[in-house]
């Protein structure tokens, strides 16, 4: 039984670090990477479909991404698609390539980035703390049904604590690498 709580947090405590990686994805460096653009959504034959389904995104050079839809009346599409997302980019459109210039960051810019990246490092934070917490009193119902004793209990919580210190550990290091990345340049 304890296994199986374990299991589960562990399950837990993973897709809220995966969760925030998603979402430090999408914080823009100065850097190009296709998956600055995984947000971005396109209207396609009646329904909005991610921006990499209707078109190949790729890395030019540090600075350019270049997209280049399927078919040929995607490009303006496409192009406006990327101009209404709230990245602020400006798309140029040379026939069937669209090419996307980033610009530099300023440093103002760059530490409401962090602002940002920290708050949504510390909610995964508080997300992992709340899986502990559920998974502790998971044990605490066992020691009151008495299916597991207190000692079971207390090796139980400490397997817990530690399954959470590895998880905030890995945010953390998400976190500095992040931050790392968006003061480069």
């Amino acid at each position: 039984m304890i296994d199986d709580i374990k299991k589960d947090a562990a399950v837990r405590m993973g897709k809220s670090v995966e969760a925030l990686e998603h979402d430090l994805a999408r914080v823009r460096t100065g850097r190009a990477h296709p998956s600055l653009l995984d947000h971005v959504r396109v209207p396609y034959y009646g329904s909005n479909v991610p921006l990499s389904q209707v078109a190949n995104i790729n890395v030019e050079d540090s600075r350019t991404l270049s997209i280049v839809p399927w078919e040929q009346p995607m490009v303006p599409v496409v192009e406006k698609a990327i101009l209404n997302s709230d990245l602020g980019l400006n798309p140029n459109s040379a026939g069937n390539v669209i090419r996307v210039p980033l610009p530099p960051l300023t440093e103002e810019r760059r530490k409401d980035l962090i602002r940002v990246v920290r708050q949504e490092a510390e909610q995964s934070r508080i997300s992992i703390r709340n899986i502990r917490r559920d998974a502790n009193s998971d044990l605490k119902s066992l020691v009151k049904e008495k299916l597991i004793s207190e000692d079971d209990e207390r090796r139980g919580e400490e397997i817990i604590q530690k399954l959470t210190d590895q998880h905030v550990k890995e945010v953390d290091e998400l976190l500095a690498k992040k931050e790392a990345d968006l003061m480069a340049f």
